[in-house]
């Protein structure tokens, strides 16, 4: 599939933080793109960026009508790759999803074609759409983040400290290790709104041994940050490349679900396949 790619908005005029009334007819033009590149210049490696990877959305209030008109329900996967030049603000998505309660469909296929068509329009590359029937809701079980728990540290935090490199360090003198770390303290806010949003995180690379102590610092310092979720994720992941220096680095984000969606971005710069849609239990 090939995308034209369109024009970014400025963030002001999204609907996210604005009282929207709910749409009565499809209405694919209520999607809202926001350029990447404006966050992406703040962070240490300015345009060239040193990962790639994939935000994995699940929306979980999918309905439409079926072709006599009686409501179907899905849960739905969106994959939008990071190398879109735009992301798709979630209220925007939220209210474009509702308003595809009117629409008839004749199949699920054409639902998904559909929403892959219009996502990829306004994202500015291919986005990889999966829908779930009831009959696959079984399959969606709860998992538990890999590795060794940062959260197990007993250590002082400073309630208004902020999310500084200089917290990061490796023992450079130390042989490299592979390890995968995690934490669910992960709380980063809304730029809009302010309000917060909640995730678990995990850390996996391959490197000099990292200082846990300052990750976990470092990983709390979010609370008070406001950005979104997927410049969050590129800052972890820019700021550990930059001061821990290991030769491969994953970092995912699970947030938890607001208005019936979560999103949930990996980067890396090693693994070229997309991680595994992991379901945890606050999501």
């Amino acid at each position: 599939m090939s995308t034209t790619e369109p024009p970014s908005k400025k963030i002001e005029d999204a609907p996210l933080g604005k009282i929207s009334q709910n749409p009565e007819q499809y209405s694919p033009h209520l999607l809202f793109p926001i350029a990447r590149s404006t966050n992406r210049a703040l962070l240490p490696y300015g345009q060239t960026m040193p990962f790639m990877g994939v935000d994995i959305w699940n929306a979980y209030e999918l309905s439409w009508l079926g072709k006599r008109g009686k409501p179907e329900v899905a849960i739905a996967q969106f994959e939008i790759p990071c190398d879109s030049p735009n992301l798709i603000e979630s209220k925007s998505l939220k209210l474009y999803l509702n308003s595809l309660n009117h629409a008839v469909f004749d199949n699920i296929e054409s639902v998904q074609q559909t929403i892959t068509q219009d996502l990829s329009l306004v994202a500015g590359r291919p986005v990889r759409v999966q829908l779930f029937f009831p009959s696959d809701w079984s399959k969606l079980s709860f998992e538990q983040m890999p590795g060794l728990s940062l959260d197990r540290l007993d250590i002082d935090i400073n309630p208004d400290g902020q999310p500084n490199p200089e917290l990061l360090s490796a023992a450079f003198s130390l042989a490299p290790i592979e390890q995968t770390l995690y934490s669910h303290l992960l709380r980063s806010n809304c730029p809009v709104t302010a309000q917060p949003d909640w995730a678990s995180i995990y850390i996996h690379y391959v490197g000099s041994p990292v200082n846990e102590e300052g990750l976990l610092k470092y990983l709390i310092a979010f609370r008070n940050h406001q950005e979104f979720h997927e410049h969050c994720v590129e800052k972890i992941f820019c700021d550990i490349k930059m001061r821990c220096k290991p030769a491969k680095l994953s970092v995912y984000a699970r947030y938890t679900r607001r208005g019936g969606l979560d999103i949930n971005p990996f980067r890396t710069d090693s693994n070229p396949h997309p991680p595994k849609n992991i379901r945890l239990a606050r999501q």
